[in-house]
């Protein structure tokens, strides 16, 4: 019967993900089916723990993601928990010998969450990114490797640029819903109220020299992978295109998207020079 529940669980994480993210659910379709299960169960995982930080505004957050941590210590120690999602995590923990530092290091960047708003430091802000977007790389690439450390240690610079450059994309798109729902800043030093096209170049010049540096390792990824990681990649080049040619001022009032069509369009394009060998 333990089977039949680690099942249901599983199915609760890819719910999970394609009910919050078109987007990763699309890469994720495009990986190997050996690889899918647990990209989903990690990013099950993940969202949970920053919907708690970000959304239940009428509850105890601290108190709610404490509750969190403590059931996931418990299901990593016993190998199962009857929240679905902590269930199928820690299935994927195991069976990839996911690092415990990884996780800690996750929960640190959601925790900061509860009472930070604004980084001051460049290394506040390299921190926070390490452990909110960098260790879900990392975490992902230890499935693409199946077991092979040589392989994920000389990937792991590019895997951790691929997570910056995700993140920081989702900041710069979430400026203003960050700052008017949540009071929260996270790009070092940056005045809302004067925030122009000087700043926002500035921005996405450092999101171009990760995306750079991800793609690099990207090429080099099992090609069990490699299609549904570079479709990310391809979806989130596309959403700093646009943001790039977005004003100033409209991200600072707007949230930009990328409108379904041009997912589909991206999916195409990567699907093709795919199995044209062109990646």
């Amino acid at each position: 019967m333990k089977n039949y529940f680690d099942s249901v669980s599983y199915e609760c994480s890819k719910l999970v993900t394609q009910r919050y993210s078109t987007s990763f659910t699309l890469g994720t379709k495009m990986l190997a089916s050996k690889h899918r299960k647990h990209i989903y169960n990690i990013y099950g995982f993940v969202r949970f723990a920053d919907e708690i930080v970000d959304s239940f505004h009428d509850f105890n957050k601290k108190e709610l993601l404490n509750r969190f941590v403590e059931d996931l210590k418990h299901a990593l120690d016993n190998k199962i928990s009857m929240n679905p999602i902590l269930n199928s995590f820690q299935y994927t923990v195991h069976e990839n010998n996911i690092e415990q530092e990884l996780i800690d290091a996750f929960l640190k960047s959601m925790e900061m969450d509860l009472y930070k708003q604004k980084y001051s430091s460049k290394e506040e802000y390299q921190e926070y990114i390490y452990g909110s977007a960098d260790v879900v790389g990392l975490m992902c690439l230890n499935v693409f490797v199946e077991g092979d450390k040589n392989q994920y240690y000389r990937l792991k610079p590019q895997a951790m640029s691929l997570g910056s450059a995700f993140q920081k994309v989702n900041f710069l798109r979430d400026l203003n819903s960050d700052y008017q729902l949540l009071d929260r800043t996270y790009f070092p030093n940056l005045d809302l109220s004067d925030f122009n096209e000087k700043s926002k170049a500035s921005i996405i010049a450092d999101i171009e020299k990760d995306f750079d540096h991800a793609l690099t390792g990207i090429f080099m990824l099992p090609e069990s992978a490699r299609l549904g990681v570079y479709t990310a990649f391809k979806y989130y080049k596309q959403l700093l295109i646009k943001l790039k040619k977005t004003p100033s001022k409209k991200i600072q009032s707007s949230r930009i998207r990328v409108p379904n069509y041009q997912k589909m369009s991206v999916l195409a394009q990567s699907y093709l020079k795919f199995h044209l060998n062109l990646i």
